[in-house]
This record gives structure tokens, sequence and C-alpha cells, in this order.
């Protein structure tokens, strides 16, 4: 079965290749898309992911850590990692696991984490399997390119690892993230977006869910099981800052 997965992440890598970069407006992830923005009727039922292909699974929790395999490393060169990361891929695990989607089914996604908080990573997402919190997509980061954010792109990928700068609602800063570190993790970014102090998002999809007292799927709350599974662990969560919001952002220093 492993041989299989490889051969997939494989061909969803190069896809994820062809379609360009693009950057996010904090998360190691693009977060915009291709469809209008959703009014308030199509909050009742999010839209998973287009590009999900992989069938539903016995819903039964399956996780794993392993070493990067080198077909993945060798298509992070260049990408989501290069020369002068504060990293090195051998430092770097790939975590593989299973996650309730929007669409009420299990599936399974790879995410990249730093090795020395792998386990902990992995035991945060059983927590939310067995709660059954809804996923839209475990997806790989994609390598950001600054000034290439996509207001319009819906793309909702759940991903760690990325080396990159910090990236808020307003554009990059002159300073790692901790995704570039593998420390941070961001969890349905469209539905938990990066919120300025003074209530701007960048992303328009994500511009309803600046409304945290919907309540809708996937999104998360102060005293949900999303910020507690990850407390378990030690990490903090940016939507308890102060000013601005990084809803869908945790880590394991709290920035």
């Amino acid at each position: 079965m492993m041989h299989r997965w490889l051969g997939s992440l494989i061909v969803v890598l190069l896809l994820a290749a062809c379609t360009g970069a693009a950057g996010g407006q904090s998360a190691g992830v693009v977060r915009a898309g291709d469809v209008p923005t959703p009014g308030a009727s199509s909050l009742n039922t999010p839209t998973p992911s287009p590009e999900r292909t992989v069938p539903p699974l016995p819903p039964r929790w399956r996780g794993t850590v392993s070493g990067i395999p080198f077909a993945l490393a060798e298509s992070m060169k260049g990408a989501t990692w290069h020369q002068g990361c504060p990293v090195t891929l051998s430092h770097l695990r790939l975590l593989t696991f299973r996650y309730w989607g929007f669409d009420g089914l299990v599936h399974e996604g790879p995410m990249v984490v730093n090795a020395s908080v792998a386990h902990g990573v992995l035991s945060v997402f059983r927590t939310l399997f067995q709660h059954r919190f809804p996923i839209n997509d475990v997806h790989l980061a994609v390598r950001y390119v600054p000034g290439h954010e996509d207001p319009s792109d819906r793309r909702d990928y759940t991903a760690g690892f990325n080396c990159r700068p910090v990236v808020t609602a307003r554009g990059p800063k002159d300073l790692w993230s901790q995704h570039a570190f593998g420390l941070a993790v961001d969890v349905n970014p469209i539905q938990n977006p990066y919120v300025t102090f003074d209530g701007y998002v960048h992303n328009q999809n994500a511009k309803p869910y600046r409304d945290r007292s919907l309540g809708r799927p996937g999104m998360i709350t102060p005293r949900g099981i999303v910020v507690r599974a990850f407390a378990a662990i030690g990490w903090k969560w940016g939507g308890s800052w102060s000013g601005d919001k990084d809803y869908m952002h945790f880590s394991s220093s709290g920035r």
C-alpha cells in the first residue's frame, strides 16, 4: 500500500507544480481559488477541494511517521525547501494520516513537519479524527512566491512545513515563519482566515468566516477540540493573539 501511496503522491506533486506557485495570507498553503465568493447560504455546506480524487476509506484511524522519501525530497527542492532554509530535509518527517472530510467521508493525506514534533502532531490529528472534526483537504504545502497572493483562490489546504517568511493578510515580513522550521500547522485556512486588527481579510472566499460566531463546519473555536488537541502537546493558537488573529495557525512557539 505504501508503494501505491507514494506513486499517487508523485502524481499529486506533479499536478501541484503544474498549477503554478501562489501564496497564502499566513499559512504554508495557498488560500484561494477559481469560483465566486460564497454567499451566506453556501457556508452551511463547505465545498470539498476540487482537487480531491482519492476514494473514501474505512472509518478507522490510521497514521504513520516516516522519513522524507527520495521522490518527495526532490520535488521539494527549489519549491517548499531550498538552500538557506533554517532546517535540512533530514530534520523533517512525512506524516500520512486519515481525516474526516467536509463530505462526511474518510480521506488520507500527507503533511511534512519537523522530526522533533512529528509524533505529537500526529496525535493531534488522531484526536481530531476521533472527534470527527471536518478538514477540507490535507495537502503538502506549495511554493510561496511574494506578490502572487491570489485573493480569489479557494484551495483550502491543511498543511505544515513550508520554507517561507511570515505572511500576513497584508503581505510577507522579513523573518522566517515557524512553518519554515516545520513547527507550525495551518488548519482549514478558508474557514479560519488571517484577520487583521481592523478586520481586513485578503482572501475573498474567507471573508464570510471573519464572523467567528457562525459556528460552521471546520471553524476553530477557543474552547473547541482543535485548540484543546494542540494545547495537549504544548502548541498555541494564532486565534488568541492580541491585535491580528491568525485563526488557522498553530505553532510550538506561539508565533
